[in-house]
């Protein structure tokens, strides 16, 4: 009779570890150098629904209040609406970290900082994020957060010029 529990045993522990074993996360960092002072540019992605003001697929950003957390509804250009929310912040350091809590892109579990360092005689504005794919392949859901970042750090480089 011992050997009859030895086998479902192992396969039980097997079953668990697999369950408990977290998705490999996916990461993007992209960054930019812009030709202004630090505190200018805070100023200007500093603000949570700031958002709106200087990235291209932005059409407008509503600032909302959810268990004295910041949240901010996004209304895409071309259709969509984002809801995030903020879920820390230091102006000290000049950077944010918010999470995505609704919307189209095929991402889950994202979490991602936007922030801005001192560069030379400007500024470096860094933003990272982490996520799993949701609906689509990584390959997809990478390219999706790239072309956001990139497009975004790209309009802040230009508004700098």
């Amino acid at each position: 009779m011992p050997f009859a529990f030895s086998r479902p045993l192992p396969l039980a522990a097997l079953a668990l570890a697999a369950s408990t074993v977290a998705g490999h996360a996916l990461e993007v960092t992209r960054s930019a150098d812009i030709a202004a002072p630090p505190a200018k540019v805070w100023q200007t992605i500093g603000e949570f629904c700031g958002i709106g003001d200087w990235h291209p697929a932005i059409e407008k950003c509503v600032l909302s209040d959810k268990d004295g957390m910041k949240v901010r509804t996004l209304s895409l250009k071309g259709g969509g609406t984002l809801k995030e929310e903020q879920v820390s912040r230091d102006d000290k350091v000049m950077s944010y970290t918010y999470t995505i809590l609704e919307g189209p892109l095929p991402v889950a579990d994202y979490k991602s900082t936007l922030a801005v360092a001192p560069e030379g005689t400007g500024s470096k504005v860094t933003w990272s994020g982490t996520f799993n794919a949701k609906g689509a392949p990584d390959t997809v859901a990478v390219d999706a957060i790239q072309g956001i970042y990139e497009s975004g750090l790209k309009a802040l480089s230009d508004k700098a010029k």
